[in-house]
This record gives C-alpha cells, structure tokens and sequence, in this order.
C-alpha cells in the first residue's frame, strides 16, 4: 500500500528536499520489501527520514527492524539514525541487542499469524474520543482498514 500512500510520498519529498546532497553519499536499500530510505555502507549506518512532528518508539522499532534484515544478509552491528527535520532533531538507534532480536522474531511470527488468518484482523478500536485510533490515520494502510467505514 505504500506505493500509493500520500503520507509515504509526502514523507520521501521531505527528505528529499531536506537533504539534497544524500543521493552522492547514501543509497536506498530494499530488503525482502523493507525500504531503507537511505544506508551509509562505508560507516554502517541506516538513515531514516520522519515528517512527523514527535520521536516516537514505532519509529526506532522501525529501524531495528531495518537492522535485523541487514544482520539477515550478513551485515552485523549496524547502527541507525532517525532525522526529524521538522524538529531539526536526530535520534540514535544503537545496533541490535539480544532482547531485540527475540522482539522482532515475536513481530514476525504475529505478521505470518495475520497474514495465514482467514479474515482480517479487526479495526483497532478508537480511544475514549471514539472515531478512529490515532495511531491510524498516518499510516499508510488506513484506507485499506477504513475502506468499509463511512465518514
């Protein structure tokens, strides 16, 4: 769905225009359909660009993630940086520990449950607000959620 997301597409032309210089030193990696957006091989460094306005765990569970593929491939202690240039904030994110890999092994194992379940996984319901999650409406899979719900 991220091909056709106006928060993915809006999210690259941030860091496109915001580091304009990247495309001499950093390449854009794919692995097994996880894009990094850019990687730093001579210094082992995954970059990730945010538009969002707050350092949030999904995002440094995001690029655990990234470095659990890049170990899969046989890249070890890489290390991640998460750039918010609308706060003009970096965020380290250290190589993987231990208790990191069993986490991303758990992920995994509920993403296979989902995707081998013969039904979609319900809506996460809204807070105390009602409406939908918060944590839903920038992701880029919110109109394949909500395509059913009405306005």
């Amino acid at each position: 769905m991220e091909h056709t997301s106006d928060v993915v597409a809006e999210g690259k032309l941030i860091g496109e225009t915001t580091y304009t210089d990247r495309a001499q030193k950093f390449t854009e990696v794919e692995i097994d359909g996880a894009k990094i957006d850019f990687y730093d091989a001579r210094n082992n460094v995954v970059h990730e660009v945010k538009k969002s306005s707050s350092v949030e765990q999904v995002h440094i569970a995001q690029v655990k993630y990234y470095l659990y593929k890049l170990m899969q491939k046989g890249i070890d202690d890489a290390t991640g940086v998460i750039e918010y240039p609308t706060l003009k904030q970096r965020e380290a994110v250290s190589a993987l520990q231990a208790e990191d890999l069993i986490r991303i092994a758990q992920w995994e194992e509920e993403v296979k449950a989902i995707i081998a379940s013969p039904s979609c996984p319900v809506v996460i319901p809204a807070g105390r607000s009602g409406g939908r999650a918060k944590i839903c409406k920038q992701c880029s899979y919110f109109d394949f959620c909500y395509s059913t719900e009405s306005e």
